[in-house]
């Protein structure tokens, strides 16, 4: 399988990471009338097909380690089910975290939940894999976790009439934080011993494990959504547009290119899976930047939003830079 044997280019998988887990939400916007729970199972299949390709590819060149194929007949049970209940809890917390998005709002949910996952996964990623300078990495995320605030101020003050905050949503979005920050650990344990899988594979069962936790989980807000809306069924699925099939997929692939480069960035001894997981989770501010300079979000906000969304992205850019500059010192 291919590793990369510098920090520039493992930077610039990282820095790939964030781009593709900043992006991959554009595809919900070209299938406006999709629900979210339909365009969940197409999600899913860009995530295992994903997994494959780049299995196949990079997983398959290269002297370093094992082939994607060989770690996939080879591998120690115990690594497959680490990385599988990884994809598991991921998956429990982004059906979560969008549902709090919508009851709650982006500005409520997002903060919350995506600042409580970056502190909790990269704690947990550095205390199975301590690698970097601690001062640098956790000084860094504190910077990014700003920068994740302003961005929801920004968007309350961009609201005409401010959404009033959801108890419910409040807590999905704790509950979804916890649950984020809580799946890399796993993957990152997954990754480590004499028989576990290289990142290629641990993909592939991290995929799997996403699959299985939807047939139970999507299946159940399909008939149950937590937003309170009507059920759906897959009678809806059936009948909705190719494309929006097509895009679907596409989303999935994205995220998980976003996760295999993150995912072989943090096997680098120099950089550890605590700065891999920061870095990519800078995938906000991409995000930001989507809305504003290509959606238009922010064309007819206030300036005090403006102001705000100027200093989110000064914090974000300190706080990644000095997030990536902590394995160099």
């Amino acid at each position: 399988m291919y590793q990369p044997e510098t920090y520039a280019i493992t930077l610039s998988f990282m820095i790939i990471s964030m781009l593709c887990w900043g992006s991959w939400a554009n595809t919900v916007k070209l299938c406006p009338e999709y629900r979210f729970q339909l365009f969940y199972w197409d999600y899913v299949i860009g995530l295992i097909l994903g997994s494959l390709l780049w299995g196949w590819t990079l997983g398959s060149i290269g002297g370093s380690g094992r082939s994607f194929e060989f770690d996939l007949a080879h591998s120690g049970s115990h690594s497959i089910w680490l990385a599988a209940l990884g994809g598991i809890i991921f998956n429990v917390a982004n059906l979560l975290l969008v549902a709090a998005i919508d009851i709650a709002g982006l500005a409520v949910a997002f903060p919350i939940g995506i600042g409580l996952a970056l502190v909790v996964g990269a704690v947990g990623s550095y205390l199975v894999s301590p690698a970097g300078n601690p001062v640098m990495l956790f000084s860094g995320i504190a910077l990014v976790v700003t920068a994740i605030v302003l961005d929801a101020a920004a968007y309350r003050l961009r609201e005409a009439t401010q959404q009033k905050m959801s108890g419910r949503g409040v807590i999905l979005s704790l509950v979804a934080g916890l649950l984020m920050g809580c799946f890399y650990p796993f993957v990152s344990k997954a990754m480590s011993g004499v028989d576990a899988p290289g990142p290629y594979a641990t993909s592939f069962f991290f995929a799997l494990g996403v699959a299985a936790c939807s047939v139970v989980a999507n299946t159940l807000l399909m008939r149950h959504p937590l937003d309170g809306k009507s059920p759906v069924g897959m009678s809806a699925y059936a009948s909705a547009p190719g494309r929006w099939h097509i895009w679907g997929i596409v989303g999935g692939a994205i995220w998980c290119t976003g996760a295999v480069l993150n995912f072989v960035a943090s096997r680098a001894h120099i950089v550890g899976p605590a700065v891999s997981y920061s870095i990519g989770q800078g995938a906000t501010m991409i995000s930001a930047c989507w809305g504003v300079f290509v959606w238009k979000e922010f064309s007819s906000a206030p300036p005090r939003s403006k102001t705000l969304l100027v200093w989110m992205f000064i914090f974000f850019i300190c706080g990644l830079t000095t997030v990536a500059l902590a394995p160099v010192f």
